[in-house]
């Protein structure tokens, strides 16, 4: 079936005389005379249907429709001017597109890719924040970095790590207190993660408590967020240890309670499609990837 495509060089000519607001302007920045950019755009007009801009003596202007888009014009030819640059620069390098949790992201696997790059130079991994599951099929990622149950339809699960997270504030909450008990926790602004609306109420319950607001409290996507808002003492919130380590020992933060919320179901897998087993890049990763979490779980708390 023919795709319903105009010509790449109208999109091009489109584009450059949109966000110069002038044909003229367009013209000299494609190498182009001004009648060649005004034919290309006359032809696009014609295969849309649909006038895209408004000629006057003072020169040109965008019609809404034009101005919508021009703004998916743009962003579908920057993606595409992206992923042909990376096949240019390629060269037979390999690289793996990773989704991953943002913080875990940012303060785990971050921190310790040098060591992957320096083993595999061949080798470059594309980082990209997801926090809910969703369908390879749909997306450009070869794997995932996600916390859950590991159960994902059509991949292969390889443990990394569980999150053991520990309810943790501003030290001026403790109120010159080495510790607070889970009661007085209880008594304070509970801060919540969305992607664990019942870990308050799993952690008061494994401290034998009953609390009526445990799901009560001001909501986060991101631990990053969580740990802001416990630094700025907006209260108390569950997080894990492994993530903060800097405001831990910047004293930014401090446990509030020693007690941490295991959970044996849930916990940081690496995720890999079926479909790409075979990768030897993905599989170089998924290595040294579980490998590296296997030595941090084995060191001591």
């Amino acid at each position: 079936m023919r795709r319903k495509i105009p010509s790449t060089a109208a999109l091009i000519a489109f584009e450059s005389a949109a966000r110069h607001q002038s044909f003229t302007k367009a013209a000299q920045e494609l190498s182009l005379t001004q009648g060649a950019v005004c034919r290309q755009i006359a032809a696009l007009e014609a295969f849309l249907n649909v006038e895209l801009f408004r000629r006057s003596r003072r020169g040109v202007l965008l019609t809404e429709a034009g101005q919508s888009y021009a703004r998916r014009v743009a962003g579908q030819l920057d993606a595409v001017e992206r992923d042909t640059l990376a096949v240019m620069g390629q060269q037979g390098a390999m690289s793996i597109e990773l989704a991953v949790v943002p913080t875990f992201g940012t303060q785990w696997l971050l921190p310790r890719l040098k060591d992957f790059q320096r083993l595999h130079p061949e080798i470059t991994v594309n980082l990209t924040n997801r926090t809910r599951p969703f369908l390879f099929a749909d997306t450009a990622f070869d794997a995932a970095v996600y916390f859950g149950d590991g159960d994902w339809s059509g991949t292969r699960a390889h443990l990394l790590m569980g999150e053991n997270p520990m309810p943790v504030c501003s030290p001026a909450l403790l109120n010159g207190q080495a510790q607070l008990s889970a009661e007085q926790i209880a008594q304070l602004p509970l801060l919540q993660q969305t992607t664990r609306p019942y870990a308050w109420r799993q952690w008061f319950s494994a401290q034998g408590l009953n609390t009526p607001r445990d799901m009560a409290g001001p909501r986060y996507e991101l631990f990053s967020m969580l740990a802001q808002a416990a630094i700025h003492e907006m209260g108390v919130a569950l997080i894990p240890p492994f993530l903060i380590r800097r405001e831990l020992a910047e004293g930014r933060l401090v446990v509030a309670l020693d007690q941490a919320l295991t959970d044996d179901d849930r916990a940081y897998y690496l995720i890999v499609p079926e479909r790409k087993s075979e990768s030897a890049a993905l599989n170089a990763f998924r290595d040294w990837l579980v490998t590296e979490a296997a030595q941090y779980r084995q060191q001591p708390a």
